[in-house]
């Protein structure tokens, strides 16, 4: 299906009694790329889950295009479109490459599978391996590929690059920036390599203590130097050429 937008108005949600998120509002229009960052903690993933209907929600409306999803599980906002690679990566570890793939296809040929070896060549001539016999590199692009496969309109990537080898993180956002150009998909990115956020996304939201602190341009965020500093703490390693 085709990229959609995103909008999410006075989202409130977290676990359990536990408010994670207050008041969260922003909106990515269809094709465009939003990197979501944040320190540690700050409410990031709790976002990302939420969207994909794994949290409590307390208050707020979220739509995907022009369909409300905010009070739909977790499967049918798969169905209207939302894909979700979560933080833990979550493949089938006694499953094959290519069984794990299949599952993404969600009814579609299973020539699909092409689609995802074009994108990762890596898991193709792992496409016999186990899961639980893949590196953490490898997992990853597996699990962003079985998403993928499913065509969603809206993509969620949670820190797709975490523990991952330098070389393996360019592997991934070369492909994740091969996948934008393609117009097809909405991307929301959390990342903690910032460097590697900013070079991808043409919006940014910064997320402090659960509520939007910031949200703007990677331009206009190498500008302000000390709202870098202070709501991300690296200061004066950001370049301003984005």
């Amino acid at each position: 299906m085709p990229a959609t937008s995103l909008e999410v108005e006075n989202l409130s949600a977290g676990y359990g009694q536990t408010k994670v998120l207050e008041d969260v509002s922003f909106s990515v229009p269809a094709g465009q790329r939003l990197a979501v960052l944040g320190r540690n903690g700050m409410g990031k993933t709790t976002l990302l889950a939420t969207l994909a209907g794994q949290t409590k929600r307390y208050d707020g409306r979220i739509r995907l295009g022009s369909t409300d999803i905010t009070t739909s599980p977790s499967a049918s906002r798969a169905h209207a479109g939302l894909g979700y690679v979560p933080q833990a990566r979550c493949v089938f570890p006694t499953l094959t490459v290519e069984e794990n793939l299949f599952v993404g296809l969600k009814g579609r040929p299973k020539s699909g599978l092409e689609e995802a070896y074009q994108m990762f060549p890596r898991l193709k001539e792992r496409r016999r391996n186990l899961g639980n016999q893949l590196s953490g590199g490898e997992q990853q692009m597996l699990s962003t590929a079985r998403s993928i496969l499913g065509r969603p309109s809206v993509l969620l990537l949670d820190e797709p690059l975490e523990g991952l080898a330098p070389v393996i993180c360019e592997e991934l956002m070369l492909a994740f920036a091969d996948l934008a150009k393609t117009g097809d998909m909405t991307i929301l990115l959390v990342e903690q390599r910032i460097q590697s956020a900013l070079d991808f996304a043409e919006q940014l939201i910064i997320l402090e203590r659960g509520r939007l602190a910031w949200s703007g341009t990677p331009k206009a965020l190498a500008g302000e130097h000390d709202t870098v500093e202070r709501l991300l703490g690296v200061g004066g390693l950001l370049s301003e050429e984005g």
